[in-house]
């Protein structure tokens, strides 16, 4: 009954006004060619407004690995400072999955339980065991969930550099947490130097190479790079979609490289 009532009532409104019956109508959706998956690490975060404006624009939703990075502010990506800008992440739509708290490299496992933890910034090496690890990869979620309660966190995690070992992942698991990598083409490049990968040729490679289930990563911005890639990133979603590319947060589970 209730479908007919609105039915009728549509087409009286067509009969008496076809222009005003027209404009009631909902858009037609866009057709999607394919889902891509935007995963953004912390980074320097120079270019981190910028880049969440043009997902804004566009309505994208990414999936961010956090860590307590240093920053272009000279503090870190967790500390309560940056409480309004993973608020407003959250508020978008984003979700959230553990980077590691000290953004330190795996690097070997040394025993059963045991995975090698070294700083590539001088600050020391340990060896981990599962209570170690586990602890690692939860405290930039507790950090998180501190400033921003309402964020959807996501059961996976990312190794620094995408550089895991066998034992990282198998205690991992063991925390409850999938390693998520990124796909073959979906290395956006903005950790590259400039000087051999201007922003220009990055954004024609990317716009030609990328395919539908693509995995992305980027980051908030890189200190390393002199050109930095965010003043193209507005153009590469603008390709991405007028070639017909859906964008989602990755699902629970993760998805297989």
């Amino acid at each position: 009954m209730i479908t007919r009532r609105v039915l009728g009532l549509g087409a009286a409104a067509s009969a008496a006004s076809p222009a005003a019956a027209q404009l009631a109508r909902p858009p037609i959706a866009r057709a999607c060619a394919g889902t891509l998956y935007l995963t953004i690490d912390t980074g320097w975060s120079r270019e981190a407004e910028v880049i969440a404006a043009s997902m804004a624009r566009h309505g994208v939703r990414a999936t961010l690995f956090i860590a307590n990075e240093p920053t272009h502010r000279g503090d870190r990506n967790l500390d309560p400072a940056w409480a309004p800008f993973w608020r407003a992440r959250a508020a978008e739509g984003h979700v959230f999955a553990s980077h590691t708290w000290r953004h330190w490299y795996f690097r070997g496992d040394p025993a059963p339980g045991r995975v090698t933890y070294a700083s590539r910034r001088n600050e020391g090496h340990e060896v981990l065991d599962q209570a170690g690890l586990c602890a690692e990869l939860a405290r930039p979620i507790e950090a998180l969930r501190a400033m921003v309660p309402e964020a959807q966190v996501l059961p996976l995690w990312r190794a620094p550099g995408g550089i895991v070992t066998p034992g990282a992942v198998r205690m991992a698991q063991a925390c409850g947490l999938r390693h998520q990598g990124w796909t073959a083409n979906g290395f956006l490049g903005d950790e590259l130097a400039s000087d051999a990968h201007p922003n220009a040729a990055l954004l024609r490679q990317n716009l030609s190479r990328i395919r539908a289930g693509e995995v992305l990563v980027m980051h908030w911005g890189v200190r390393s790079r002199r050109e930095p890639f965010g003043l193209v990133f507005d153009q590469l979603l603008t390709g991405l979609l007028e070639r017909g590319f859906c964008f989602a947060p990755l699902p629970p589970e993760g998805i297989a490289r």
